[in-house]
């Protein structure tokens, strides 16, 4: 029985383009991801559209190499972030032991597998002891930490240990619920499913009612709040 095939023509130039922008050889690691004078993204990106058939001079696509690599340096300049910081320099010494709850953050990350976004919710809880972080500190850490090549779980945990390291509370909850775009838009292709991974340490960990309370409080609807 005969299959169709998409067949994509591929122009001589465009493969001779191709091999020519791609002898730049690799992206430097870590915060090299950012343009450099000898490999910038965008000859990579030029490299890419010429090698999947596409003519990079056209006018659709003329500026599209320079926008990627905006886009690239916004969603990665986590690397460049001093998340100790970020947070030293906002604890203040507050009398309050109880839990302290930041919930439905918005998360934006990359999925370091497919290069493809992941996106959700994250909700951070910890309990002072003896020191509070300033509000606002912890949805930039989530930031700092999501705008960088990521794995869900990996990201669950450097953000929940971060807040262990340099606030020093007696415990720390971190929760996040994401979709991912690698099995939404390909591979397995189920677009109703969520990733959800959570980190406890020390009386998050330890104490079942603590963890318990933590988990029923970032289910609750708080009227008139969204």
């Amino acid at each position: 029985m005969a299959t169709n095939r998409v067949n994509r023509r591929r122009s001589p130039r465009h493969e001779v383009e191709a091999a020519a922008l791609l002898d730049d050889g690799p992206l430097p690691a870590r915060s090299g991801i950012a343009a450099t004078a000898d490999a910038p993204i965008r000859d990579h990106v030029r490299a890419v559209l010429a090698a999947i058939g596409e003519d990079p001079g056209r006018e659709g696509l003329e500026k599209t190499p320079e926008r990627v690599e905006k886009a690239f340096q916004f969603l990665t300049q986590g690397y460049s972030q001093d998340v100790g910081a970020l947070l030293n320099t906002a604890l203040f010494t507050v009398n309050y032991d109880e839990m302290v709850i930041i919930k439905d953050i918005d998360v934006f990350s990359m999925c370091e597998h497919h290069l493809l976004p992941f996106f959700g919710r994250a909700h951070v809880a910890y309990l002072p002891k003896g020191k509070v972080v300033g509000l606002s500190k912890i949805p930039r850490l989530v930031d700092a930490f999501a705008r960088r090549l990521q794995v869900q779980e990996r990201l669950t945990v450097q953000i929940a240990e971060a807040i262990q390291q340099h606030v020093k509370p007696r415990g720390v909850g971190v929760v996040i619920e994401a979709m991912h775009l690698c099995m939404i838009m390909r591979g397995v292709e189920k677009q109703n499913s969520v990733a959800v991974t959570s980190c406890m340490l020390g009386g998050f960990r330890d104490k079942l009612q603590t963890r318990e309370e933590f988990l029923s409080l970032i289910k609750k609807q708080h009227e008139g709040l969204g």
